[in-house]
């Protein structure tokens, strides 16, 4: 990612959720300004796995590292991206990362594209690229699919599970696997992760420009809630 110039009077990109833009902004929040939203660190204008991966990204990249990933936060918003979303920004994330983070984050990277895989083989053709994604990232990693055929989990899991609990988990993993992985191009490879989940949702009609920022937004419901 190449740094960009913030525009003037943006709150500069900061750890966890923020109950006004005074007091700062996470990656989501910025977006639901852009988006013309509330206030927001789960603006609507994008779909909630994508949302997840930039919160996390957001939250596990350093305070310098950070900053450089002001120029993403426009190719979020209007990213509202459908059912085949969670599969999509999944495998992506996960089959980015596989190769280069410890061995039990891999286990766990296998066991979720190994679901994936079959889902998508029952979505094809609309997904035929995405399981050709999780094959070739489960055949840089046969230890890994041994491990989980070992364990015995390979039990089918339906489309409704694995947008709830393993999507979720796979993007998780996936991060804090770069974290743990202790690379000194950490915050690179995050960015890196997150283009890759923004590129694996559909992209909104228009094109959204970073405008300069205004003024405080309503205070959101539930904002006590934890950044998540």
């Amino acid at each position: 990612m190449k740094p960009s110039r913030i525009p003037d009077g943006i709150p500069v990109l900061s750890h966890g959720r923020h109950r006004t833009p005074r007091r700062g902004a996470c990656f989501m929040e910025l977006a639901s300004v852009l988006a013309g939203e509330r206030w927001s660190d789960h603006p609507s204008c994008t779909h909630p796995l994508l949302g997840y991966l930039a919160r996390l990204v957001n939250d596990h990249t350093s305070d310098d590292g950070r900053q450089q990933l002001v120029p993403l936060v426009p190719s979020v918003v209007g990213r509202r991206g459908n059912d085949r979303t969670w599969h999509t920004v999944a495998v992506a994330v996960a089959a980015q990362t596989i190769l280069d983070v410890p061995e039990g984050t891999q286990h766990a990277l296998a066991a979720g594209l190994l679901q994936a895989e079959r889902l998508c083989a029952d979505a094809e053709p609309d997904l035929a690229a995405t399981r050709r994604e999780a094959q070739f990232a489960l055949g840089m990693v046969p230890g890994a699919v041994a491990w989980v055929d070992r364990l015995g989990i390979r039990g089918r899991i339906d489309a409704h599970i694995f947008a709830k609990r393993c999507a979720p988990t796979m993007v998780r993993c996936a991060v804090e696997g770069v974290v743990a992985s202790a690379s000194p191009d950490c915050d690179a490879r995050l960015g890196a992760l997150l283009e890759a989940g923004i590129a694996a949702c559909p992209p909104p009609d228009t094109e959204i420009a970073a405008p300069a920022f205004t003024g405080t937004r309503p205070l959101p419901a539930g904002a006590g809630r934890n950044h998540r």
